[in-house]
């Protein structure tokens, strides 16, 4: 069983910049792969990015740029930094894990077993 809390949402400016946080109670991440996913109101959750244990990361194409995953095994917690917020980023934004497996790229909610309550972002223009 792998516990994600995330935090570091708040209300930004637009323009502004977020780190969001998503740690790991109890246990380490190593051999886990960690994904951001986000749900703006009214719309379905989508994915943002993915990293490997070993570091890797990948990105959905409309998160290119200004999205930046990055985890810290030795504490546990992955991190996504965003950039030049807009106000279409105002969302919940939540991380998961799953085990990692070799050559695959969890991009999809269905593949990740393990989910954060969520944090939210809210972006003022």
């Amino acid at each position: 069983q792998v516990q994600l809390v995330e935090s570091g949402g708040g209300l930004v400016q637009a323009g502004g910049s977020l780190r969001l946080s998503c740690a790991a109670s109890g246990r380490t991440l190593i051999g886990y792969t960690m994904g951001w996913f986000r749900q703006a109101p009214g719309k379905e959750r989508e994915f943002v990015a993915t990293i490997s244990w070993s570091g890797d990361p990948a990105y959905a194409d409309s998160m290119k740029g200004r999205f930046t995953i990055s985890r810290d095994n030795a504490k546990s917690t992955v991190y996504l930094q965003i950039d030049t917020l807009k106000p279409e980023d105002t969302a919940v934004y939540y991380c998961a894990a799953d085990r990692w497996v070799p050559g695959l790229s969890r991009t999809g909610m269905k593949e990740y077993a393990y989910w954060g309550q969520g944090t939210q972002v809210t972006v003022s223009s």
